[in-house]
């Protein structure tokens, strides 16, 4: 499509875009395609997509409102922006629950259609927000969406509510005018995805030009604006959804080490996209099982483990609880498993679809009896890739499970990612057993990581039993001797302990000592990371240590506290890792602070926090 003829134009470092309505107007799919667009041009970005928890919410209510926003820029982004300075509402309700998160001056593009009297009551206002003058303090757009996609979309064989599924590519048209985007991308989209309903490519595609061309129109919107490239790093990248970036790292790993991989799991969000994306290679030896229930999925999981593969299972908190007792077989068996928990605000099914960090002391502690296990967490949606197949690295080569603590913010969340070589991933040892001519001891163990040696069931002279009933020592036969149950508790206790050999040291980014020192893990990266940018411009001696490795902690990680003033602890739940780093690093004292709403950090929070305490 040739490029309309802009009035105007200005350039902006990044902008932070929202995009909301009711959760069957498209707005995911809308904030996706600006998203791809914005990653071919070049730019940085990070995105969090906000579904709605009632899954058949009624049409217009604030509870059924669905939402996606994206930072983009030329510079380093971290975060998907504390807030939006362009917010597209589809109707009433999502002004309604999402102007809070409109910067005060931003823009606020609205289908004025989707304000009738009865849409104004079903989204909770008293009096019509277009004319009170509650939106004073806004740029407003007043777009007739609604009825332009009817007259641009008249004479179609379609009818009426499949023609109002096309407008959210008009709002998205009216965006790429707006920040001088090329609709290719999303018209080369549209015609591989609906191929077999060609009717429904041309109605989009018409949508999409529609908005494009009444954007250019409109007097409201004299000019555009052009973020330009990022300076990145040379290579291949594409966005990546955190979920599918810890698929692939799987795969990787798999691959690394030769071995075939087995997942299984029960559907529940937000982990349920690790399934989706893993059943789809089968063609790379992967072997995919959607099981009955929870506790089905982690034995099957505990029987592929056994048979020599690299065996997965996922789930979110209350699945986890449920396989709390065949994560101890597998402890007791020392078995490689990793265990996938994709956190979601609780307890019980709580808010299915917002994002927490409250199974932090699950993934330590939930579980009967003395039953450690490696702890880590991603960090990014991009290096999620990185820390599946370290999950990966940790359970094969120490023999034990483990547990990658992600959240439903790093898992549905986006940004680039740089394609990695296999050559450039670090090499994957399993430990596995072989025949010397003496009777095979199945506890006979590696002197430095304690771990046993792996052997594929039926290998002649190999033969062997285990089982959740404790063992001896070296010879594996059932023991209720109580002294040997002691000794094998501390073993199993001592090689976790011992990861701490073969992980990275905890870094320090910004001050590497001073006044304060933020201390996170897992999915408040970003904002944490942000905030500490933002205050050592201002010539403020904070650093940051963000942790990826939870259980054991890197070994100098008391050496780090030690050199910073104060140490603010900053977690979505209500202080557990505080809680576990007062158990295990005690000689030092620890400021709090928490948010638990379902919602990542804001920097802007995170920063007054950090003023308090200077």
């Amino acid at each position: 499509m040739a490029t309309a003829k802009k009035t105007a134009s200005e350039t902006l470092e990044k902008v932070v875009i929202r995009f909301a309505g009711d959760s069957g107007d498209g707005m995911q799919l809308t904030g996706s395609q600006f998203t791809s667009t914005a990653a071919l041009l070049g730019n940085d970005l990070a995105t969090f997509p906000d579904f709605p928890a009632e899954i058949r919410a009624p049409l217009g209510t604030v509870e059924g409102v669905s939402g996606f926003q994206v930072q983009i820029g030329q510079v380093d982004i971290f975060t998907p922006g504390d807030e939006a300075d362009v917010l597209v509402s589809m109707n009433a309700a999502a002004l309604n629950s999402n102007l809070k998160w409109v910067r005060e001056g931003g823009t606020l593009i609205l289908d004025i259609d989707s304000f009738t009297k009865r849409d104004i009551e079903k989204a909770g206002y008293e009096n019509n927000p277009i004319e009170d003058g509650s939106l004073d303090g806004y740029k407003l757009i007043k777009a007739p969406i609604t009825t332009l996609v009817k007259t641009a979309l008249e004479g179609m064989d379609l009818d009426m509510k499949e023609i109002l599924r096309s407008r959210n590519m008009f709002a998205l048209g009216m965006m790429y005018w707006l920040f001088d985007r090329s609709v290719d991308q999303t018209v080369a989209f549209l015609e591989k995805k609906f191929k077999s309903k060609p009717v429904v490519v041309e109605a989009n595609k018409k949508a999409l030009h529609a908005g494009y061309f009444y954007a250019e129109t409109v007097e409201e919107l004299p000019s555009t604006y052009k973020i330009p490239a990022a300076k990145i790093e040379p290579g291949t990248y594409r966005h990546i959804a955190g979920n599918t970036a810890a698929a692939w790292g799987f795969m990787a790993a798999a691959e690394k080490m030769g071995k075939q991989l087995f997942y299984s799991s029960y559907p529940i969000t937000p982990a349920s996209d690790i399934l989706h994306e893993l059943a789809k290679h089968k063609n790379l030896a992967v072997v995919t099982m959607q099981a009955e229930d929870e506790i089905a999925a982690i034995c099957s999981a505990i029987g592929a483990s056994y048979a020599g593969n690299l065996a997965l299972t996922a789930s979110s908190g209350p699945g986890i609880a449920l396989k709390g007792e065949a994560i101890g077989l597998a402890i007791i068996c020392e078995l490689p498993l990793v265990v996938i928990d994709v956190q979601r605000a609780g307890p019980s099914t709580g808010m299915p679809t917002k994002t927490e960090q409250a199974d932090l002391l699950q993934a330590l502690y939930g579980r009967n009896s003395e039953s450690p296990m490696i702890v880590i967490a991603p960090s990014t949606p991009s290096n999620c890739f990185d820390f599946a197949f370290e999950a990966a690295r940790l359970t094969i080569e120490h023999m034990t499970p483990v547990m990658y603590l992600s959240d439903g913010y790093l898992g549905n969340g986006s940004e680039p990612w740089k394609f990695p070589k296999m050559a450039d991933l670090p090499e994957i040892t399993p430990p596995m057993a072989k025949q010397n001519g003496e009777e095979y001891q199945p506890y006979f163990r590696d002197e430095d990581k304690l771990n046993r040696y792996w052997v594929l069931p039926g290998t002649p002279g190999l033969e062997h039993r285990i089982g959740g009933i404790e063992k001896e020592d070296i010879t594996g036969k059932i023991s209720y001797d109580p002294e040997n149950h002691e000794k094998m508790v501390k073993i199993r206790a001592e090689k976790v302990a011992r990861v701490a050999n073969y992980i990275p040291e905890q870094k320090v980014i910004g001050s590497q000592e001073g006044d304060v020192l933020i201390v996170g893990w897992g999915g408040t990266y970003g904002s944490l990371l942000t905030a500490c940018i933002d205050l050592n411009k201002e010539d403020k001696k904070v650093g940051l240590a963000h942790f990826n490795y939870l259980n054991p902690l890197p070994k100098n990680t008391l050496e780090i506290f030690k050199k910073f003033k104060k140490i603010i602890v900053c977690e979505l739940n209500i202080g557990q890792f505080a809680i576990y780093l007062r158990a295990i690093c005690p000689e030092v004292s620890y400021e709090q602070f928490n948010k638990i709403q379902g919602l990542p950090f804001t920097v802007i929070e995170v920063k007054d926090r950090v003023n308090e305490l200077l």
